[in-house]
């Protein structure tokens, strides 16, 4: 990969610059890595598991409603607090929205909400180049160094042991004490992200077997499948797909993400355009999270949201792109209704 300076970020800047500024001088210990792989195969035996037993053992009404809204309160936690509000600041909340954000992003399971963001905002720095943690395309582009560049953006890079700089990466983070406090509770967010479907599945049940199939299903089977569909952001969105905007870099939108995915799927307007709030930004792209931000905003908990600019997403558009945005325009126009697309504020996003 092309190598990226990190004072600019820019294709050639062959300036001076501190030994891995990056990076913490502490790396992550053989300890932590082994955590990382707990974490990684306990949840994936069980998703193995759950295939067969779906046609025999305990999957009752409670464990698929209690799946759900695990899955949705984490998962909205990640892509709405984590990734569109903490990283990219996309639009501002009250104080006792972020924390939300923030205790319900760690009970994804995904790492603490200041070493997430962390992660997150070196990969926008150097995409798909070098100092990229997570890039496909890390070992080359022919089919076997892209083969093994999948498999490393999806689950390899976890076990790295470099640790990227807190201090550089989220300085705004480190500054707020109650970020710091629920960065700091993880491990018991953890706890409760596993044992509380199993409290509630059995006094739900009024029996073990209930505590028991809750944990199955809405703790382990439900953090795999919220763990894959994130990986695959990393690696199939940055692989695989379609793209309708200019980005420099190679990230895609695969539509058949997009529900599992909150709408993060639709990556390649991410990419091209960080702090905007709505990820599918053209007609028939579903994005949940957004949505859940429009609520946030009426609600009056969420403001100064980035909603999606016409003019803006136009500059960003390339002239043999999928969809064209130019004759849609064109007859917004024609209908008096140029001055925004659909999903733009105040109009309810899809």
């Amino acid at each position: 990969m092309v190598q990226a300076t990190p004072s600019t970020g820019e294709v050639g800047d062959i300036r001076p610059q501190p030994a891995r500024p990056d990076l913490d001088d502490e790396p992550n210990s053989v300890f932590q890595r082994f955590l990382v792989g707990l974490f990684v195969a306990v949840p994936l035996v069980a998703l193995v598991a759950a295939v067969p037993l779906l046609w025999g053992w305990g999957l009752g009404w409670h464990d698929v409603v209690l799946a759900l809204v695990f899955y949705w309160v984490s998962g909205l936690g990640v892509t709405v607090g984590y990734h569109r509000y903490f990283t990219h600041l996309s639009f501002k909340a009250k104080s006792g929205l972020r924390v939300a954000l923030a205790v319900a992003g760690s009970l994804a399971i995904e790492g603490p909400v200041i070493t997430w963001v962390s992660d997150h905002r070196r990969h926008h720095k150097y995409s798909d180049r070098e100092g990229d943690p997570h890039s496909p395309w890390r070992y080359g582009d022919d089919w076997k160094a892209l083969s093994k560049g999948l498999a490393y953006a999806h689950i390899g890079w976890l076990f790295d042991p470099n640790k990227t700089s807190q201090q550089k990466f989220s300085p705004d983070l480190l500054a707020d004490r109650r970020i710091r406090a629920v960065d700091g509770c993880f491990t018991w967010l953890v706890v409760v992200s596993l044992l509380l479907p199993a409290l509630i599945g059995g006094l739900w049940g009024m029996s073990w077997h209930g505590a028991l199939t809750a944990f199955f299903w809405a703790s382990l089977v439900r953090i795999a499948l919220l763990h894959h569909v994130t990986w695959s952001i990393n690696s199939i969105c940055h692989t695989f797909g379609s793209r309708e905007f200019e980005a420099r870099d190679k990230s895609r939108n695969v539509a058949w993400l997009a529900i599992a995915s909150f709408g993060e799927s639709w990556h390649n307007l991410h990419h091209a355009d960080p702090t905007c709030a709505r990820h599918g930004a053209l007609k028939g792209q579903l994005d949940p999270s957004a949505r859940v931000i429009w609520a946030l905003e009426k609600l009056g908990w969420a403001y100064d949201v980035r909603w999606p600019d016409e003019d803006r997403l136009a500059a960003k558009r390339p002239a043999t792109a999928t969809r064209k945005l130019g004759s849609m325009t064109r007859r917004r126009r024609a209908a008096g209704q140029a001055r925004r697309i659909r999903g733009m504020a105040p109009a309810e996003p899809r």
